[in-house]
């Protein structure tokens, strides 16, 4: 069926535009905000939480570069170390500033520098109030692992916590176990087993009882402190007992912080809640990890369409849209792979080409559209498939379902065979009726967040012995970790485990171990 959203020809033209120059105040931005929502909601079909609208200065943006963009956060030196990085280049001219940041709450908070102009500050309320807001509010990972409506209060939580932790136990003891947790945040999220999405809400409730919790719950590991034996224990009861308490345990664990926090024998209460802090925070960006191509083309498109329309209906000038169309195919440039500005590809790019792509598709196919996207192909519903695709697809599944042969032509895409054994590359697959499918199934492997990041799993716990936490690296690509960088994390572990860590590498299709790490226990 058609898109009923989208308005019947003839567009009314305004008699004024919204603004005329560069400056900007707090009723202009209004006015704005109130012709944006109309076309998002009415002509694109948009869906979003209410919007907060807050303007800060560029030191103001380079401090919420220094807290991964979040508006309250614990203190911690290494956002210090971040804001004097960004600071320094920024103040040389070797870097510059987003121009908004925002962040994936009910209501969504969108920043916005005020040393814009009106036409960029249209631009990002485009992109980031309604884009980016669309995105949070609908996609299924967001859905499924983050909490939008108590994630403000959690974090003004969570900076009270480490605050009275600081007060009470020492800046350098609270350091120490977020120096730990922060090293290990990328091994403290659910990947593929379904927890029960946190509820921050209640986190807050949750973390007074706590002590209370743990001085009345047994903890299984306690059961290996030697005791003397009156009598030898049968050894095949006693094997049974350690697969029982492995079984309660959870192992295999994927989540290497939830098992120390809740395992660790040695932790306080205080040392745990800061470990779920971490735990809590790193899995609320998780999604963002494997959304990043579509969240930002799915921005990009809307601002594009937007801006579009705000032109056609005369509410912005010919300057402002000059302005913007240079502002735009800055963020959308994709350098060739042999200009020296190549770096990968461009997800903003991607993104917006993609999206561009199936609104052709759905509003004027060519047969070779028709022949691999049949479903959508002449449909008349840009929008809603394009809505379809935002709530339900991530990066890699939706390269694998809406590359088209147009999109690999245009980005001149093919595919390299990397074997150090031989003295030169090998094109396995160019944009071709061939190699199309095998183009499009390697740039999806691309965005498989599980070939990017390490598998490491918590394998096992030695409880008749020295309580060695082993974990498993599970080699997928026949790369195995960087050494200096493994012993340093696994030294992060042990401090939080109490006790030694050992990790194997084995390899994922064999099952043979490649290499060992160890670590004693901490001093």
């Amino acid at each position: 069926m058609p898109d009923t959203l989208i308005p019947a020809a003839g567009l009314e033209i305004a008699a004024t535009p919204l603004f005329t120059g560069p400056n900007w105040d707090f009723t202009a931005l209004r006015h704005v905000y109130d012709a944006i929502e109309r076309i998002a909601q009415d002509e694109l079909g948009l869906d979003v939480y209410p919007v907060q609208i807050e303007v800060i200065t560029s030191e103001q943006m380079l401090d919420a570069y220094a807290s991964v963009g979040l508006p309250l956060m614990y203190k911690h030196w290494s956002f210090g170390k971040r804001f004097a990085f960004h600071e320094n280049l920024y103040r040389k001219g070797l870097q510059g500033l987003a121009y908004e940041i925002v962040i994936n709450s009910n209501p969504c908070i969108c920043y916005i520098m005020e040393e814009n102009s009106m036409t960029m500050q249209t631009l990002v309320i485009a992109h980031a109030a309604f884009g980016h807001n669309h995105f949070f509010k609908n996609n299924y990972l967001f859905r499924q692992w983050t909490d939008a409506n108590g994630i403000l209060d959690y974090l003004s939580f969570a900076r009270d916590y480490v605050s009275k932790c600081e007060e009470r136990h020492g800046v350098e003891a609270v350091e120490r176990v977020l120096d730990a947790a922060h090293a290990l945040r990328d091994h403290g999220v659910n990947r593929y087993s379904h927890r029960t999405r946190p509820n921050l809400a209640e986190e807050r409730a949750r973390a007074e009882a706590w002590r209370e919790h743990e001085q009345s719950t047994y903890n299984d590991l306690w059961r290996t402190v030697p005791v003397p034996d009156k009598e030898k224990p049968d050894p095949s009861s006693e094997q049974a007992r350690l697969t029982e308490i492995k079984r309660d345990l959870g192992l295999p664990e994927e989540n290497l912080l939830y098992l120390i926090e809740k395992r660790a024998p040695r932790l306080e209460d205080w040392q745990r809640e800061l470990i779920r802090i971490v735990r809590l925070v790193s899995q609320y960006f998780y999604p963002q990890k494997q959304t990043q191509m579509m969240n930002e083309g799915c921005a990009t498109f809307c601002h594009y369409e937007i801006m579009r329309r705000l032109h056609d209906k005369g509410l912005i000038t010919e300057g402002s849209m000059l302005e913007f169309l240079h502002s735009h195919s800055s963020v959308v440039f994709q350098p060739d792979f042999d200009d020296p500005r190549f770096g990968g590809i461009n997800p903003y790019a991607l993104g917006f080409a993609m999206m561009s792509d199936i609104k052709r598709i759905c509003t004027d196919p060519s047969e070779e559209d028709r022949e691999w996207f049949p479903d959508i192909a002449g449909s008349n519903d840009p929008y809603g498939v394009l809505r379809h695709a935002w709530a339900n697809y991530r990066d890699e599944s939706f390269v694998l379902q809406y590359l088209s042969p147009r999109i690999i032509r245009h980005f001149r895409m093919f595919e390299v065979s990397d074997d150090s054994s031989k003295p030169a590359l090998r094109v396995e697959a160019i944009h071709d009726d061939v190699g199309y499918r095998r183009v499009r199934s390697g740039l999806s492997r691309q965005y498989d967040l599980s070939r990017r990041e390490p598998d490491i799993q918590v394998v096992d716990v030695d409880l008749t012995g020295d309580r060695c936490l082993v974990l498993a690296h599970y080699v997928h690509n026949g790369v195995l970790l960087e050494e200096k960088t493994c012993r340093a994390v696994l030294r992060h572990t042990a401090t939080l485990w109490g006790y030694s860590v050992k990790l194997l590498e084995i390899d994922a299709t064999t099952d043979k171990a490649l290499k060992t790490y160890e670590v004693g226990a901490p001093g």
